[in-house]
């Protein structure tokens, strides 16, 4: 897969591996909660909600858990949360985009800039780095829901940019205004994907050495411990050596 894909991936397997799942499931509840204030409670009509949900179930959440977060949005006592965007630059000069809901903007940005600094890094002004990455939608399905040439014809023929299939899957891209058509398009055939929603794609990726990576991973890991902070995105790509060594762990 694209750099962005090895990445996400990366992350992911290290997520599962190091987050403590309570709280994995209170970030993925503070982003149902939000969905569902800013939009309407159905995730039929609100795409994000949908999309939280989606992220929820990907990662085991209970259905109790959910609705538990839906109803606090629509009973009017949720927190109020700004959301809010960090970029800046890792070890080695590499792009990172920080997303974070907050309740306390100082707080919060005061732990991360003390994240990069503590990196060799530096926290930039908002469009420092963004500049490098696209907004776009991604919608991911199992392998075991089409064979990468099903998945690559339906996908053009919904609209969308870009196709990755390997043996973890399907991961579909396309403009970020498309994504609510394609998903429809793409569900009609293969049903409901496991994560659909809208991510930072990397226009180009940066390669780094085993050292450097060593160091962003442990600032990835610091952010990504945060209870503020929701996705980390990076430009870098693994050396094949440390991406054994990772999936090793």
């Amino acid at each position: 897969m694209a750099g962005h894909s090895q990445f996400k991936n990366i992350m992911h397997r290290k997520g599962r591996q190091d987050a403590m799942r309570s709280k994995l499931f209170s970030k993925l509840a503070r982003e149902i909660t939000v969905s569902a204030k800013l939009g309407m409670p159905d995730p039929n009509m609100n795409p994000r909600l949908r999309a939280a949900i989606l992220a929820a179930r990907a990662e085991n959440m209970p259905k109790d858990n959910i609705e538990r977060a839906i109803k606090k949005a629509a009973g009017g006592d949720a927190d109020n949360y700004e959301e809010i965007r960090y970029e800046g630059y890792g070890p080695g000069g590499v792009a990172v985009i920080v997303e974070a809901l907050t309740d306390n903007r100082n707080r919060t940005a005061s732990e991360v800039r003390s994240y990069f600094t503590k990196s060799g890094g530096n926290l930039a002004e908002t469009g420092a780095v963004s500049f490098m990455f696209d907004r776009v939608g991604a919608i991911e399905f199992d392998a075991s829901r089409a064979d990468a040439d099903a998945m690559m014809e339906a996908a053009i023929e919904a609209g969308a940019e870009d196709v990755s299939s390997d043996e973890d899957g399907h991961e579909v891209i396309c403009a970020g205004d498309d994504l609510a058509e394609v998903q429809r398009a793409l569900e009609a055939l293969f049903g409901e994907p496991r994560k659909a929603g809208l991510i930072w794609r990397p226009q180009n990726t940066v390669a780094v050495d085993d050292e450097t990576a060593e160091k962003l991973l442990r600032l990835v890991d610091n952010l990504q411990d945060n209870d503020d902070v929701q996705n980390v995105t990076g430009n870098f790509e693994l050396s094949d050596a440390m991406l054994a060594k990772l999936s090793s762990e």
